[in-house]
């Protein structure tokens, strides 16, 4: 198995177990590592888009990334008011 096979598999396994966390609505802490899963995930799938020149793919995932940093802040980083 390559390492773009690798970091694919990767970004989709940690993807589906990250919105499971997300999905059970266990609070935010629960919630907040399943968003840095999907942080993780974003990661894999732009390395594996930039190794197989799949831009489509590693722009959608930039932008992901973004977000998912956002929802990292928002439920493990800022205090909630």
């Amino acid at each position: 198995m390559s390492m773009i096979d690798l970091l694919k598999w990767y970004a989709a396994v940690s993807g589906v177990v990250a919105a499971f966390m997300v999905s059970l609505d266990s609070g935010r802490r629960v919630t907040g590592w399943g968003m840095a899963l999907f942080v993780t995930s974003s990661i894999a799938w732009i390395a594996g888009a930039v190794l197989s020149r799949d831009e489509p793919l590693g722009a959608q995932n930039m932008v992901l990334l973004g977000i998912n940093s956002f929802g990292v802040y928002r439920y493990l980083i800022r205090k909630r008011g």
